[in-house]
């Protein structure tokens, strides 16, 4: 039976080593040494470029920094550092060292559409490079990238976390096919309005459907109830996601029409009210992006994505409904509630009674599963239930 790893195996570090800003540069240069550190993702090409010629490099990693000539890289190899610089060809950074917005996700589309806008092209990029299973250059970009994300998000959610906790965080999961404007579209954007107003750090896998409309809620959060109801009726004069024209569109409609000014903070927490986070792959690039979240993780490697997802929603999931991916994603956290990996789970709520017991009888499996989980019987974590409100109750009390 595989024991859970170590917690300093899977918590996310603070790394000192790395240099990941221009002021955190600026003052390491102050000191005439960036011996044995790594300066990540940076424009050292661009005014005021920082003079290195001085500079103990010995040990130094330099990866996806730009510099304003060849021969400056090349100097810095020859006096000690090793220096991995942004591939070239690629229409993404190999080092990103921030997040993305909606709005990095959806530029281009004003003037090109749908094809135009950098999501797509990203996508189309990456299909043509063997998808999932890519060539070497491809699968090199890929993983550098990812790593960026990985360290961009723990940066976005380390105040979050040392403010309210772990049990902050609700993931929500859900079917991608669910039609704006429909009855469980509108539920679970309910749900993430509700949860956002109460101070929870809304998350999901970042697509359509129940995804999107969850993101809606949390972006929504500072509105009144009418605004919700508004801006779904909106939305639902373009449902279905596979007119990834008119169904990107309405979202920047809605973007533009509800932009507002989030509860001011004395920190740069207001996106995790301002729609809350996202997590989704260029797996599924077909599928048009989730244009409402405050942040988005986006990562090349969906089995990287569906744990980080997991791992951080410590505070409880709901599982709306949903078919194959969304019954993955149960048992794939149950794994996780079971063994203790990543701590203690809160609630997993199953919105939607007759559909969890009886089209896809779920609850059947894991009531048992739990119970004889190594910590003990843990089936009193799972909740049935139809009503919105109660759902959050039990993630909030």
């Amino acid at each position: 039976m595989p024991t859970p790893p170590p917690a300093d195996v899977i918590e996310p570090h603070l790394h000192a080593g790395e240099i990941q800003t221009p002021d955190e540069l600026r003052q390491q240069l102050a000191t005439g040494r960036l011996t044995g550190l790594t300066v990540q993702g940076l424009r050292l090409d661009l005014a005021p470029v920082p003079d290195l010629t001085g500079v103990d490099v010995t040990g130094t990693l330099f990866v996806g920094c730009r510099f304003a000539s060849r021969e400056v890289g090349a100097d810095l190899v020859r006096r000690g550092a090793n220096v991995v610089p942004p591939f070239s060809g690629l229409p993404y950074p190999t080092q990103p060292t921030h997040l993305y917005t909606p709005e990095d996700l959806a530029a281009g589309f004003a003037e090109g559409g749908f094809a135009g806008m950098y999501d797509t092209r990203v996508y189309d990029h990456y299909r043509a490079h063997g998808g999932a299973l890519p060539d070497v250059k491809e699968a090199l970009g890929q993983r550098l990238h990812d790593h960026g994300v990985d360290n961009a998000l723990a940066d976005a959610t380390r105040a979050w976390l040392a403010g309210h906790g772990p049990q902050s965080v609700v993931g929500i999961m859900g079917g991608h096919a669910v039609r704006r404007g429909s009855p469980a579209y509108r539920m679970a954007a309910v749900l993430g309005w509700e949860l956002a107003r109460a101070d929870r750090l809304v998350v999901t896998g970042g697509g359509p459907g129940v995804m999107e409309a969850a993101n809606l809620g949390a972006y929504l959060a500072d509105r009144p109830a009418t605004d919700v109801t508004a801006a779904i009726d909106l939305l639902a004069t373009a449902p279905d996601f596979t007119d990834h024209h008119r169904y990107t569109g309405t979202a920047l409609t809605v973007r533009q029409r509800y932009a507002g000014v989030p509860r001011q903070r004395g920190d740069d927490l207001g996106w995790a009210r301002a729609g809350g986070l996202a997590i989704p792959t260029w797996l599924y690039g077909h599928e048009p992006a989730n244009l409402f979240a405050g942040r988005i993780a986006k990562y090349f490697s969906n089995a990287i994505r569906e744990d980080t997802i997991l791992r951080l929603a410590r505070g409880g999931i709901v599982f709306a409904p949903g078919r194959a991916g969304t019954v993955q994603e149960v048992f794939q956290a149950a794994t996780k509630t079971y063994y203790g990996t990543d701590g203690v789970s809160g609630a997993y709520i199953f919105l939607d009674r007759a559909y969890w017991t009886q089209e896809l009888p779920v609850e059947s499996l894991l009531r048992p599963l739990l119970a004889a989980s190594p910590f003990g019987d843990l089936s009193a974590s799972i909740h049935l239930t139809d009503d919105v409100h109660e759902a959050v109750r039990l993630l909030t009390a």
